[in-house]
């Protein structure tokens, strides 16, 4: 293993040692950084949709059913 190598390495374990950011953090970071604006409204309609189904299993469910 040539120096190279060991120098990745350790910045490989520095790395797995830092401090974790979210999940939330890294995809705010991602559309910031790459301007990917158009996959917000997307993400909201999803979180929406999985909202619903959630509070269809709940005793919610005889309020969300008249929305459809």
């Amino acid at each position: 293993m040539d120096s190279s190598d060991s120098k990745d390495a350790n910045e490989f374990e520095a790395n797995a040692q830092g401090n974790r950011v979210s999940l939330l953090r890294e995809f705010w970071d991602f559309l910031k950084h790459n301007k990917k604006w158009w996959l917000l409204p997307i993400l909201i309609v999803v979180l929406l949709l999985g909202l619903i189904v959630f509070l269809a299993s709940t005793p919610a469910a005889p309020f969300i059913y008249p929305l459809f």
